[in-house]
């Protein structure tokens, strides 16, 4: 019986933890408080694994800039 115990409040102490948890992300994406904090985690993480992202990011801007805009059919 002191087994299923134990093993009943290590699942309860686990559950209880993500609960918690679970209830900090929810308060912290109504105060938008997780917006800048992911942004910099993901910027760290591409630059460190795809070092030419902001290179590409770069070329992407200046072909768009570049496309000539289509006239409209009735212009002539």
């Amino acid at each position: 019986m002191p087994e299923l115990l134990s093993v009943v409040a290590v699942i309860g102490g686990i559950a209880a933890v993500l609960a918690s948890l679970i209830a900090l992300a929810a308060r912290a994406r109504r105060r938008g408080a997780t917006g800048a904090g992911i942004a910099g985690a993901m910027a760290a993480y591409d630059e460190a694994f795809h070092g030419t992202a902001h290179d590409t990011y770069v070329e992407v801007q200046a072909q768009a800039d570049r496309t000539v805009p289509i006239p409209a059919p009735d212009d002539r």
